[in-house]
């Protein structure tokens, strides 16, 4: 059995704590831990965040303890409290997108994926890349491999969307794993907060199951190998248009389908009668399709017309393109121009309501339109609950639209279009945000006249963002590049809900950092510049990017003060604080706080946000306790956090009510003093009832548990 006293078992120890701070527990963890080491050690001793800070500090612990029996003591069982087993994956149905009925052919491709996801475990990862040309069915062929009765997977099979076509495309390893992790029912606030910790914990949840994953749209050796594991009892499929490079991995080559298959397909699409009849016209159906299965699917219809149209330059040699083009003839011109403008730019789900505003047509007209445009192979539906009602273009049909837009509608009628999806999005976020977050001065109110929809509650509107999630994140790129800087800091404005309350931090912040470029070069000392700022210091904070967060939070409150704007900058100030408290720099937290307590004391009836004051001042009360009990002034700790729970339980805040007695029930355990906590943690409990606060619960149960334990 390890020591705990070890070097290795302390480094652990201060990993497990620190990759837990994605919930409010996690972060308590954590700063009791710099408070235990603080204690041992003599001295502040900085947060570690790299491996190599880590086992200095358990270095310096290790050294106190081996001389002092009574700190090693403590340090054992603080040790067995931290203890942390990641949450359990549990066993899934299947979540991978729907299969196809006509399956043809690829009956080697087949064997091939058997062999290897059946064949004796050996340490290496059961690995195969799928590869073809886009519409040759490369994705299908894993779909539909996944989709199989088989034993081998009986704990699921699971899906995601690597977003390769090409670098500026792809989605972040983060986002990734999380969407992966949530597929096996791990809940957001169990999952590490930083990319690399995400990876481990991932391999570590699925190490002992029997499980599928199809990892679509890859692109390179380094994008995928975060995803991989050699858990015996896991068998990964990774899918792209071509090989490449770096993985060990079979490769499962998906070329075109014989003119023998293309006519089975054809046949089961139809009949055959339908294929018999169309003698004439089937030899240049054959060649125009080019063995794609997507391409002949798409062609179905046309074996019954005499003779095939003609095709523009330029379509015939990409079979795909060509049966856009061939479909794209025969829409009416409502669905044409719907077709071409929603194709300016690569929206990850786009719905009726936003083809709308982008047509100026009514939406319920459009979500006809849309449908049959789904109907026709020139849009993908999409799949799952969220994806009900929702569409997107595959890769090479995009690219037929995008250029029919511009041939046929026009630059400016394209740039006109994008401001008005743009507008759309915006004003959808806006609204959305506000009603997500109505008391929150970060959010502004939508501009008169844009309110848009009004949502059931604060669950129903911040769900709207996370729908919208992946559409505004680009369409602050897209703002971007129209240079429409206004746009781009509207919507990341509307972002806060979702990272104050969904995290989803790695997704947002390319955004950010957009939002703070565009600010700072057209209008660095306005109020949109400090809550840009801020708003890119807290995402940067919860990755646990701490130096970048530094920066942004600095550069926040320069922002603030130069504008006049005395609350923005208080609270720029007191972000800094916290920043120091996950550093467990605690000397200095307690300075930030005393500064924004300073600015907020001289704010007066005119300045913008003064009914937040009273509140404010609450809250860095709660922050001062916490940063004294960092340095072990634990009596001064508890007048603070005792003045700010009174605020708080007279105003009818039972979240931060329950907050504050769990940080004074924690200055006590700090002192062995379990009489003392035990009724504020049990207060606690019961102010927390009925406010599905799970993971402070979960917290407060074990700390209970401290109390009563002999």
């Amino acid at each position: 059995m390890l020591d705990p006293t070890s070097v290795a078992a302390i480094s652990a120890v201060l990993g497990a704590v620190g990759s837990g701070m994605a919930n409010e527990a996690g972060k308590w963890a954590w700063e009791s831990t710099g408070g235990v080491v603080r204690r041992i050690v003599g001295r502040e001793v900085p947060a570690p965040v790299a491996p190599d800070e880590r086992e200095e500090v358990a270095r310096m612990v290790h050294d106190r303890l081996r001389t002092d029996p009574q700190l090693a003591a403590s340090w054992t069982a603080f040790a067995t409290r931290m203890r942390r087993d990641p949450a359990p994956a549990r066993a899934v149905r299947s979540d991978l997108p729907a299969s196809i009925r006509f399956f043809t052919d690829r009956k080697e491709a087949m064997k091939q994926l058997q062999k290897e996801a059946s064949r004796r475990a050996d340490g290496r990862p059961r690995l195969a890349l799928v590869h073809g040309p886009d519409g040759m069915g490369s994705s299908t062929l894993a779909v539909h491999f996944g989709a199989q009765p088989t034993r081998l997977f009986p704990d699921g099979q699971i899906y995601a969307d690597l977003g390769g076509r090409g670098i500026g495309g792809a989605r972040d390893v983060g986002t990734v794993l999380r969407a992966l992790l949530r597929q096996l029912r791990v809940p957001d606030e169990e999952m590490p907060t930083g990319t690399g910790e995400l990876g481990e914990f991932f391999r570590h949840c699925v190490a002992d199951l029997r499980l599928l994953i199809v990892l679509d749209h890859a692109y390179s050796a380094t994008q995928v190998r975060p995803f991989l594991t050699s858990a015996p009892g896991v068998f990964t499929i990774l899918v792209a248009r071509a090989p490449f490079p770096g993985i060990d991995a079979v490769r499962v080559p998906v070329g075109p389908l014989t003119d023998r298959d293309a006519v089975r397909l054809l046949t089961d699409i139809t009949d055959k009668s339908t294929v018999a009849a169309a003698r004439a016209t089937l030899p240049s159906l054959l060649q125009r399709c080019g063995g794609s299965p997507y391409a002949l699917r798409a062609a179905a219809h046309q074996l019954s017309a005499p003779t095939l149209p003609p095709r523009r330059a330029g379509t015939d040699g990409d079979p795909v393109r060509g049966a856009a083009e061939d479909n794209y003839r025969l829409l009416g011109p409502e669905s044409a121009r719907l077709y071409r403008l929603m194709a300016l730019r690569d929206w990850p789900a786009f719905d009726a309501a936003t083809a709308a505003r982008t047509t100026g047509h009514d939406p319920d007209a459009t979500a006809e339109l849309l449908e049959d445009l789904a109907d026709r192979m020139l849009l993908e539906r999409g799949s799952g609950a969220t994806g009900s009602g929702r569409y997107h273009y595959r890769h090479a049909v995009r690219a037929h639209a995008e250029a029919a837009a511009i041939r046929d509608d026009g630059i400016a009628a394209c740039s006109a279009a994008l401001t008005r999806t743009l507008n759309a999005y915006a004003d959808l976020a806006a609204s959305a945000a506000h009603q997500a977050l109505p008391e929150s001065w970060r959010v502004p109110a939508p501009a008169e006249g844009r309110t848009g929809q009004t949502y059931e509650d604060r669950g129903a509107a911040l769900d709207a963002l996370l729908a919208e999630s992946g559409n505004l994140v680009e369409a602050v790129r897209c703002a971007e590049e129209s240079d429409d800087p206004e746009t781009a800091v509207r919507l990341c404005r509307a972002l806060w809900p979702l990272q104050l309350k969904a995290g989803h931090h790695e997704m947002l912040l390319p955004a950010l950092r957009i939002g703070a470029r565009l600010i700072d070069a057209h209008r660095p000392t306005s109020l949109d510049a400090g809550a840009l700022h801020a708003q890119l210091a807290h995402s940067l904070t919860e990755l646990k990017r701490w130096q970048e967060a530094e920066t942004e939070a600095r550069a926040a409150a320069r922002a603030e003060e130069a504008a006049g704007h005395k609350r923005g900058h208080a609270s720029a100030v007191e972000f800094l604080g916290l920043l120091r408290l996950r550093q467990w720099r605690h000397q200095e937290a307690y300075d930030c706080f005393e500064e924004a307590g300073g600015i907020l004391g001289t704010m007066g009836g005119r300045d913008e946000g003064t009914g937040d004051v009273p509140r404010a001042e609450a809250l860095l009360e709660r922050h001062r306790g916490r940063a004294l009990r960092g340095l072990g002034r634990r009596e001064e700790a508890r007048r603070y956090l005792e003045t700010a729970q009174s605020y708080f339980r007279s105003s009818g805040d039972t979240y931060n009510t329950a907050r504050t007695l769990t940080d004074l029930a924690e200055t006590w355990l700090d002192e062995d003093d379990t009489d003392s906590a035990r009724p504020l943690v049990e207060a606690a409990i019961t102010t927390l009832d009925g406010q599905r606060a799970t993971f402070h619960l979960v917290h407060l149960r074990r700390v209970r548990e401290r109390c009563v334990a002999p």
